[in-house]
């Protein structure tokens, strides 16, 4: 069963009208919600470098949308599912159409990048891909990364779950969330992100967690004293293309596409690990006090967070609750 979105806004099939209007049938349109730039955007520079080799080794003519100019990720989602859109770069968006895919949140699953990149360009990686293409009529080419999110607070230093009690985390109004929050001892306070700054500043809320890149790009760090990071939840990027798409491509087409939708995966990885190392120092050197947990802290996270949410995921997932299991078993086997 697809998963229903909104209609389109006036300016998102403005947006759409205009390409199709100058595009030719062999034209494919990929859009993502990142800035359109190489040095640190993930998505950007994925796009890009996919355009790159996709333009140079077929007659395929690529057209970049990027920063929202179609629409924020569940309307790209929706556009990639009915054939308006060839290609979209999706994070979080990707779970609601395919439930299943909700499994990578799982807190404190991924032990290190390595890891995570390991599991899903395995067989894993692979399945998932399939079970969503049955699901949605995306297909999954590659995979990218949004990174490793983390928590900050303006109260006191975090080394172990005890030292979450009784602290307001802004989370995303996403249950999975609250449940992982909750299971650590804190207190969830879901809260838009264009209202966090001023709940960090007036205190509605202690902290919050996000990518170091996110915390330092958008002056986070300046609201807050305090950082661990316990990497959490690893997000990852789905580069999908409508398969209905994909099967008018001829063979040496979809070889190049498939290819190219890797190296651009791995270059955001690339520039996600870049962005992290960066903003761990450029945080410190303003002082912000960041703490790296060893194994046996992180552990303890993952003894509070994990149960609540698995739970809260089995209830939702029903007979794709398998699938955590899975997920369980490709990382156990790839550490």
């Amino acid at each position: 069963m697809r998963f229903n979105f909104t209609t389109l806004t006036t300016a998102t099939a403005l947006a759409l009208g205009l390409a199709a209007a100058g595009a030719q049938a062999q034209t494919l349109r990929i859009a993502h919600v990142d800035p359109d730039e190489w040095t640190g955007s993930k998505k950007g520079a994925a796009a890009q470098i996919f355009r790159n080799i996709v333009e140079g080794e077929t007659d395929l003519e690529v057209e970049i949308f990027p920063a929202g100019a179609l629409g924020n990720e569940d309307e790209l989602v929706g556009q990639v599912q009915e054939g308006l859109l060839q290609m979209a770069i999706v994070s979080g968006a990707m779970s609601k159409a395919c439930p299943a895919a909700s499994v990578l949140d799982i807190p404190y699953t991924f032990s290190s990048a390595t890891v995570a990149w390991e599991v899903l360009d395995g067989e894993f990686g692979e399945a998932l891909s399939e079970h969503c293409l049955e699901q949605t009529g995306m297909r999954t080419l590659a995979y990218g990364e949004t990174g490793f999110r983390n928590f900050t607070n303006n109260v006191r230093e975090i080394r172990t779950p005890a030292d979450m009690e009784g602290l307001k985390f802004r989370v995303q109004p996403i249950p999975l969330y609250l449940e992982m929050v909750s299971g650590l001892g804190g207190e969830p306070t879901p809260i838009a992100w264009t209202e966090l700054p001023n709940a960090l500043s007036t205190g509605v809320v202690d902290g919050q967690e996000n990518p170091v890149g996110v915390i330092y790009n958008n002056g986070l760090h300046q609201l807050q004293k305090y950082m661990i990071l316990d990497g959490h939840v690893y997000a990852a990027d789905f580069i999908v293309v409508s398969d209905e798409f994909f099967q008018t491509l001829t063979a040496p087409q979809q070889e190049v596409v498939t290819r190219a939708a890797i190296v651009a995966g791995n270059m955001g990885r690339s520039i996600q690990q870049w962005t992290t190392a960066q903003g761990v120092l450029s945080v410190q050197e303003e002082g912000m006090q960041v703490y790296s947990p060893t194994a046996e802290e992180l552990a303890m996270f993952a003894e509070k967070a994990q149960p609540a949410v698995v739970e809260f995921l089995r209830g939702e997932l029903g007979e794709n609750a398998t699938w955590i299991d899975e997920l369980q078993s490709a990382v156990a086997a790839t550490q």
